[in-house]
């Protein structure tokens, strides 16, 4: 068995990774302001690095298969930093697109390989617990860092990408250092002496719409469209509806993703256990939906903030439950099913934030209203073919 200290390391870089995602939320006012852009751009900002987290999501989980987990987890860090460092000493909006561009590049090296990695070093019964965590720690750098970008920023806008760069570097030089590879030389050597081709990112995603997976799949690309849907307008719709400051989104994302978390590591294991994923799966799906349209029904602070983190919540313990059944029939290649895992995860985050932008500037409510349509109907499609999908597979 490999090193009890290479779990907390994972869940680290995890969280380092999504961290990056959200980093940039808060303070997407102030930059549109200091490069006169729309705001269309703050959904943009964020689908653009869903986009090539899309690209090379499925050619780093296979990459991960063949040559092994640590030096697809080493490369994603570095990108993180140097995506984070270029973001710093961006003068233009084209150069923080590029930047995010290459960011979403590491996310997709790190975060399959990662998925992959704690698969490799957990029994079938230790599953849905180790998901648990990496979930909390996927999920949590995702929703704090919004709260995190904004706190810094008070230091100065692009204070939050240098802090950013460096914790990459450390987490990369830790991970180097500490991190031991979880699949032999003699699994990686087999794998890459056989010669399967694989259909590129585009022509996979249209196979697996008629695997039994897609339902799943589906579910993932939902959660992941809700969550940024969400996130991406977010600052914008309580700043220009509601009249919040960039000191209170910061305060109220902390406090709701610390809850969230913590919700999810007290509850995911327990409720799943008694319950079973097919029930939580449709549940939350439900409810994050209502949550998002109750956003809209008020613009007190602590009304906001006692929605918000009951979406978070929700969210939370929906990204491990179905982790852990995509987990359960991947069988070996689990490094493969990780990367479809995050190309739809990032399908999610490129039409999200897009369609927000979009929708935001028709009418302030349509992105809330619209996303949770979506998480509605993914419920209804989850408690009705979930079963019948799993069942076949002795699931």
């Amino acid at each position: 068995m490999l090193k009890k200290s290479a779990f907390p390391l994972l869940l680290l870089n995890m969280f380092l990774a999504n961290l990056s995602m959200g980093l940039v939320i808060p303070i997407v006012p102030e930059l549109l302001e200091l490069f006169n852009a729309s705001g269309q751009a703050a959904g943009y900002l964020v689908s653009c690095f869903g986009l090539t987290q899309f690209l090379f999501s499925p050619l780093a989980g296979n990459l991960s298969d063949k040559y092994g987990r640590k030096p697809m987890i080493i490369i994603g860090l570095i990108l993180f930093a140097f995506s984070n460092l270029l973001a710093a000493l961006a003068t233009d909006l084209s150069l923080l697109f590029i930047s995010r561009m290459i960011g979403g590049v590491g996310s997709a090296a790190l975060i399959p390989s990662i998925i992959a990695y704690i698969a490799d070093i957990t029994a079938d019964d230790q599953r849905s617990k180790s998901m648990s965590w990496l979930g909390a720690s996927m999920t949590s750098g995702f929703i704090i860092g919004p709260g995190i970008g904004g706190m810094l920023a008070e230091w100065g806008i692009k204070t939050p990408f240098y802090v950013s760069a460096c914790v990459g570097l450390i987490a990369m030089i830790c991970s180097l250092w500490g991190l031991p590879e979880s699949l032999s030389e003699n699994i990686r050597q087999m794998r890459r002496q056989v010669q399967e081709k694989r259909d590129n990112v585009f022509k996979q995603i249209v196979l697996s719409v008629r695997s039994r997976y897609f339902l799943l799949l589906f579910i993932i690309f939902a959660m992941t469209f809700g969550l940024t849907h969400f996130e991406a307008i977010f600052p914008l719709f309580v700043v220009q509806v509601y009249g919040f400051t960039t000191r209170e989104i910061s305060i109220l994302l902390t406090v709701c993703s610390l809850i969230g978390t913590l919700n999810q590591l007290l509850l995911t294991d327990r409720i799943t256990r008694r319950f079973g994923e097919k029930r939580i799966i449709g549940a939350m799906l439900l409810l994050s939906a209502v949550s998002l349209v109750l956003l809209l029904f008020s613009g007190h602070f602590y009304y906001v903030m006692a929605v918000t983190m009951l979406f978070f919540t929700f969210n939370n313990i929906l990204r491990p439950t179905i982790n852990t059944l995509l987990s359960k029939v991947a069988g070996d290649e689990q490094g493969f099913m990780a990367g479809m895992n995050n190309a739809y995860t990032s399908l999610g985050m490129i039409f999200g934030p897009m369609l927000a932008g979009i929708l935001f500037e028709v009418h302030f409510d349509l992105p809330y209203l619209f996303g949770g349509f979506v998480l509605l109907v993914s419920s209804i499609l989850s408690g009705s073919r979930l079963r019948k999908v799993l069942s076949s597979e002795g699931t």
